[in-house]
């Protein structure tokens, strides 16, 4: 016989087979465990007609719930506090802009209507400029004039200079 053989494998004993079949029927029981708790949306379904579950929210001794005026207050508590971040957004965030959704809201134009300041002549508006762009250059050789070390750079092709301090004669 084949299995009876002097150089056959030994065989497993019944108890250690039964004890093996154990320890992978608790495996799979585990596994499916696991899958259940990391899984909550697939819901637990039962054949068996004698399971049941019991409210606790309904019940006698249950917690009381909450009153009516105290939900109606929580209500109010909370629009107030939209209202406030609305508020603040609105404050810290200018480039959003106002958006109107009233027909009666209006705003008056203070730039031109008769008694406002009048506009400044042309001439003097390029004049102003004219001092400003000089106050800009002049801004500008100081800065170079105090910082030497941030350096000279040229736009122009032909300008060249000699470095007398780097010079082999």
């Amino acid at each position: 016989n084949y299995f009876n053989r002097a150089s056959a494998p030994d065989v497993e004993d019944i108890e250690l087979a039964d004890e093996r079949a154990a320890v992978l029927a608790e495996a799979a029981a585990l596994k499916k465990l696991a899958i259940d708790y990391l899984h909550p949306e697939v819901g637990v379904t039962s054949t068996d007609g004698a399971c049941f579950g019991r409210n606790y929210f309904n019940r006698a001794s249950a917690p009381d719930v909450e009153d009516i005026e105290l939900a109606e207050e929580r209500a109010a508590v909370l629009a107030e506090v939209a209202a406030l971040k609305k508020l603040a957004v609105d404050y810290l965030h200018p480039e959003v802009g106002v958006t109107n959704t009233d027909g009666a809201a209006f705003g008056r134009n203070y730039f031109s209507r008769a008694s406002a300041p009048d506009v400044e002549d042309i001439e003097l508006a390029n004049e102003r400029a004219a001092v400003l762009a000089e106050a800009a250059s002049l801004k500008k050789l100081a800065v170079d004039y105090l910082h030497p070390e941030v350096g000279v750079t040229s736009v122009d092709g032909a300008a060249f200079g000699r470095n007398y301090f780097n010079r082999a004669s």
